[in-house]
């Protein structure tokens, strides 16, 4: 199970670094990893776990935020009334993409980052998404809203880049032109 301890934090190499594809079939390791990352990002949104193990709640981890240069994420994203969207994505690509951006009102969040960040984070409103999953099948999604947002945070992610790298340092709120601002509950 990983913990907030292996987590590591900005200004670690790892976290600049392109990551490296996974080759198939995945290694008992690789294996081990995808489970770990969805098992994280499950465990930190059940309260009890929470407190138990002092995990930070988050909705996406990569294999580079616990120092693993590997092309692989995992999202577990609650939906009200729905099934969660919850899948390791291996080798992601985004293989289309909307003109339209948003950007979450309150800013973003990341389990590598140990601050508050001000400031709008530009993202594609909606995209198209390509993967692998850990028996390297290829799956596609639709993605909008959270969903859209947290996946191009994680493939940032792999490829070295924070997403307050994304924000205007001189105007952290300047207003993005034609985006449709998301409000997280």
């Amino acid at each position: 199970m990983i913990l907030m301890d292996q987590i590591v934090r900005e200004g670690h190499p790892a976290l600049r670094k392109r990551a490296e594809e996974v080759k198939f079939p995945l290694s008992a390791e690789d294996l081990k990893l995808s489970e770990e990352l969805l098992e994280y990002v499950k465990n930190s949104q059940d309260p009890d776990l929470n407190e138990k193990y002092g995990l930070r709640p988050g909705i996406g981890l990569a294999a580079p935020q616990v120092n693993e240069s590997k092309r692989m994420f995992a999202l577990h994203i609650p939906e009200k009334g729905k099934e969660p969207i919850s899948f390791v994505a291996i080798n992601p690509k985004i293989v289309s993409h909307s003109v339209e951006l948003t950007y979450i009102t309150s800013g973003e969040g990341c389990l590598s980052v140990d601050r508050d960040v001000e400031g709008y984070v530009p993202r594609y409103a909606r995209i198209t998404v390509k993967a692998k999953d850990v028996e390297g099948k290829e799956f596609k999604k639709r993605l909008k809203g959270l969903p859209a947002i947290a996946f191009q945070h994680e493939l940032d992610h792999l490829n070295g880049i924070m997403f307050y790298d994304h924000i205007d340092p001189k105007m952290p709120y300047k207003e993005i032109p034609d985006a449709i601002p998301f409000e997280r509950d």
